[in-house]
């Protein structure tokens, strides 16, 4: 396989993998697949722009860039203010919807309930931000020499560096602090965990803030590789479904690993078949894989 399409795959799969550990979670826990995920992503960009905007004004004007790198470092708190503002709107759209739904509704209640406030928040943008694509900086980023044939950006250097450092604080936010043990006791039997003295309300409280803050974060970096616009997030939903269920519902490895393969083969995709079908291949690996092992890569069978 060419080098350069591994490295493209990856930025991309790194991107799909973070936006999947919010649905992985989501689902595990509360069993019901939110359509609105993407939209996290794309208020998440669309939030950093804004911040980042803000900043490159108190400034004195600068674009938000450090030579061709578009992560300069006010682009990198603009990353962490979203990541946090992002992480709230998921947790308000809990509590003004979702929350109540789960009291008297079914799952798939919660579920059309979803695709309508995907439906609402895109319309918000597009509202305020029109349809034409907005941009972090428009500087050509400057590219690196990483082994023969193979080159990447400075941007997609940091993206891959800071996708993986999120997704192994996560993992090892799940397996070694009492708060991850609650959120997979949770997980498991809502009511054990209850008898066992967890706060159930405080777990679902923070899996959505963490799913928020990850969807964020995938929002922010596909708007520094290529660019932001408000259909961005329902683009980005399905390779996020294909790749969490392709790694395992409730494994945070499992979708970074589900969303690198994605990436990878959509990337491998494009020269064989064309965009235009690169998207069809998330769900034509997913196919394979669950045919092979039905639970996912990193997933356990139920008992």
């Amino acid at each position: 396989m060419n080098g350069q399409i591994v490295i493209d795959g990856m930025t991309s799969g790194a991107m799909i993998g973070l936006g999947a550990i919010g649905v992985t979670l989501t689902y595990g826990l509360l069993r019901f697949a939110n359509f609105a995920h993407g939209e996290f992503a794309t208020w998440g960009a669309y939030i950093a722009l804004v911040l980042a905007s803000l900043l490159g004004t108190l400034l004195g004007g600068a674009d938000g860039t450090i030579g061709d790198l578009t992560f300069g470092w006010h682009l990198l708190v603009a990353l962490a203010g979203s990541m946090v503002l992002t992480a709230l709107l998921a947790l308000a759209l809990d509590s003004v919807l979702f929350r109540r739904l789960r009291r008297h509704g079914s799952g798939m209640v919660l579920v059309i309930a979803s695709f309508g406030a995907s439906l609402a928040l895109r319309s918000l943008l597009e509202f305020g931000f029109t349809g034409q694509p907005q941009y972090y900086s428009r500087e050509i980023a400057m590219t690196v020499a990483i082994a023969p044939g193979m080159r990447a950006t400075l941007d997609q250097l940091v993206v891959l560096g800071v996708a993986v450092a999120l997704m192994a604080g996560t993992h090892l936010m799940l397996t070694h602090t009492a708060l991850g043990r609650a959120m997979r006791a949770t997980s498991e039997n809502p009511d054990l965990a209850r008898l066992a003295g967890i706060d159930v309300a405080d777990v679902v409280r923070t899996t959505w803030l963490l799913g928020g803050a990850m969807a964020a974060a995938a929002g922010v970096f596909l708007g520094v590789t290529v660019q932001l616009r408000p259909t961005m997030g329902f683009e980005l939903l399905l390779p996020l479904f294909a790749a969490a269920i392709l790694g395992g519902i409730g494994s945070v490895p499992g979708a970074m690993a589900g969303g690198m393969i994605i990436g990878i083969a959509e990337a491998a995709a494009v020269p064989i078949a064309g965009a235009q079908y690169r998207a069809a291949v998330a769900f034509v690996v997913l196919l394979v894989v669950l045919l092979i092992k039905p639970t996912g890569l990193f997933g356990a069978r139920e008992r």
